[in-house]
């Protein structure tokens, strides 16, 4: 089988942990090369047998012999190198956030169109397939009419000094960083944008970032949702939907690797309570879909205009956190 030749672009502590190891369990896919800023790029090529290193990001984006490349770097960078890569011909898998406002994703998505390159924002945990069981269980009106949803993600961060998650000027903050996971899961399993949101943050006095934020959206079709995401509380990653005759939880929402990939959902309805168990591979799902994307010439199922409607919604949240107001987006 063809396999899509990838260049990862920088050592980041996600790359090392979850991605480099999930090409290697892909069928299509392969890391080619790894570039880092920091010098680090020949021994990490050594520790997982990468064929080539690379001491800049131009060097690799300038290589023939690289086709993709995944961009781990911190939030503020992911425009500028998914533009420096469509320009070199290489297409683009870019962590979450894809940046920092809408109208930049939308450049980074328009810019990738023009230069006939694939652009897919990273978020993995929407292909473990418990998220499509879900919408089925709600599409068989086993749970009623959907009224309200809740998701959540959040985690202790222990040594707030010096982690990226804490620099205002690179894109810090729980929203960005784990809130927007919440935000993508309640417009994804809902089928609907959101028409209002109210947001309220604990703003850390230090690192002027958000280290907790709660939300209200008011939704389409009348459903109303809340998130919480937080650096200042125990690890969950959850959502929950609740119907006029049942409820759907999803208590491993975001990192069912964490429990061998294994998802779960638990239905309640009338006193009676069924789980559903999934296993899946989500780094490794997510790595073969943009890759065959890449040798079918076709379109990820998470297209450019959602990547930029959730920048949107996450805008609105800053908004509503920066003003203290609610803030309607139509």
């Amino acid at each position: 089988m063809k396999k899509v030749r990838w260049g990862i672009l920088s050592t980041a502590n996600i790359a090392q942990k979850s991605l480099i190891p999930a090409f290697g369990r892909a069928k299509n896919a392969v890391v080619a090369g790894i570039a880092s800023s920091s010098g680090k790029a020949e021994e990490v090529a050594a520790q997982f047998n990468i064929a080539k290193s690379y001491n800049n990001y131009e060097e690799m984006l300038q290589d023939p012999d690289i086709d993709a490349v995944y961009i781990p770097l911190p939030n503020h960078l992911h425009k500028k190198w998914t533009l420096e890569a469509a320009k070199h011909g290489k297409h683009i898998l870019c962590e979450k956030p894809a940046s920092l406002t809408a109208d930049e994703t939308k450049e980074m998505v328009e810019f990738c169109r023009e230069k006939n390159v694939k652009f897919m924002e990273a978020f993995m945990y929407q292909f473990h397939p418990q998220h499509e069981r879900v919408r089925e269980i709600i599409k068989s009106g086993e749970i009623g009419d959907v009224k309200f949803m809740r998701a959540s993600f959040s985690f202790f961060l222990a040594q707030p000094e010096g982690n990226v998650r804490m620099d205002s000027e690179k894109g810090g903050g729980s929203l960005y960083d784990v809130g927007c996971y919440a935000i993508h899961s309640i417009r994804n399993i809902l089928d609907a944008e959101p028409v209002e949101v109210d947001v309220h943050a604990n703003v850390d006095s230090d690192y002027q970032v958000d280290t907790s934020a709660f939300g209200y959206m008011q939704m389409e079709k009348g459903v109303h949702a809340h998130f919480d995401c937080s650096f200042d509380m125990v690890f969950r990653a959850e959502y929950e939907v609740i119907g006029t005759e049942g409820q759907i939880k999803v208590p491993r929402a975001f990192r069912p690797d964490n429990n061998g990939g294994e998802g779960l959902i638990i239905v309640q309805k009338e006193g009676v309570t069924r789980e559903e168990k999934i296993v899946a591979d989500i780094y490794r799902e997510e790595v073969e879909h943009i890759s065959q994307v890449i040798l079918e010439d076709g379109e990820p199922s998470y297209s450019g205009e959602n990547a930029i409607q959730n920048m949107r919604v996450i805008e609105a949240c800053y908004q509503s956190i920066k003003t203290g107001k609610i803030i309607k987006l139509v």
